[in-house]
């Protein structure tokens, strides 16, 4: 299988890809991440992650296989991206404490012409958070760079009682996805 490009410096995202087998190279984006209003969670993600393979096919050509992704957290309407400092992480944690949720992540693909936009919604209960156990799970420093401010495959764990859909479309990267898109639009599998 060729190596594709990953159009993200998300350590989870490459973290997934490596697991599944699939060989990749990074490339960062420098694409504007500033949310566009007016339009669905999964239009956001997938819309954000288009800027950022753009940005990356700016620089490297569409001759190679490029993906991009990006993740929020939603609940009752409101979007929450990456915390902007600790009150806002509190703010996060406390919002979806103690209800469902939804996390969606945008894939865009592009190969030779061929762009593949796609998304995927996975739904988590967080148990009730108390406030003294937020801030000390603020003060590890792990939410602070996370979509709804905290990382279900590591400490953040603990607060997640269940879930319905992918696992891995929480953690960043929906790769179930990717593998389906990848087979049936770029004829790649990664079982080969």
């Amino acid at each position: 299988m060729e190596k594709i490009i990953l159009a993200s410096r998300s350590p989870r995202r490459s973290e997934i890809l490596k697991s599944a087998g699939i060989p990749f190279e990074v490339i960062c984006a420098d694409a504007d991440e500033t949310p566009v209003k007016s339009v669905t969670a999964a239009e956001l993600t997938m819309g954000l992650a288009q800027r950022k393979l753009r940005a990356v096919c700016g620089k490297v050509g569409d001759s190679r296989l490029i993906l991009a992704a990006d993740t929020v957290v939603c609940r009752n309407g409101e979007v929450y991206g990456k915390p902007k400092d600790e009150a806002d992480a509190e703010r996060m944690l406390t919002m979806l404490s103690d209800g469902w949720h939804e996390v969606y992540t945008g894939i865009a693909m592009q190969k030779n012409g061929k762009l593949v936009i796609d998304y995927d919604v996975t739904h988590v209960r967080m148990r009730k958070l108390g406030r003294a156990e937020i801030k000390a799970y603020i003060k590890t420093g792990e939410p602070m760079d996370k979509a709804g401010a905290y990382a279900v495959q590591e400490l953040g764990s603990i607060f997640v009682e269940k879930l319905d859909g992918s696992f891995h479309n929480v953690v960043g990267l929906p790769v179930c996805l990717v593998c389906r898109h990848l087979y049936d639009d770029f004829g790649i599998s990664v079982l080969e």
